[in-house]
């Protein structure tokens, strides 16, 4: 969303391929230092759903977005 979109920028990550590369320990640290309203998000699979879209490869990233469920396999 907008708000955790703008914690990223804020954090230097400004691109689906910056985004691909960063660690889902650094990137649950940008969340836990934005306070509790933002611990509850789960960015494992961030880096390889930025990496698809940072591929073009939008079949492949609904694919694995339908099998999700808040980030997790469902």
């Amino acid at each position: 969303g907008p708000k955790i979109s703008e914690l990223l920028n804020k954090a230097g990550i400004k691109t689906w391929s910056q985004l691909a590369i960063t660690t889902k320990k650094e990137l649950q640290q940008i969340l836990d230092a934005a306070g509790s309203k933002y611990t509850m998000h789960n960015p494992a699979s961030w880096p390889k759903q930025s990496g698809l879209a940072a591929s073009g490869k939008w079949d492949v990233l609904k694919k694995l977005q339908d099998a999700l469920d808040g980030g997790k396999k469902k």
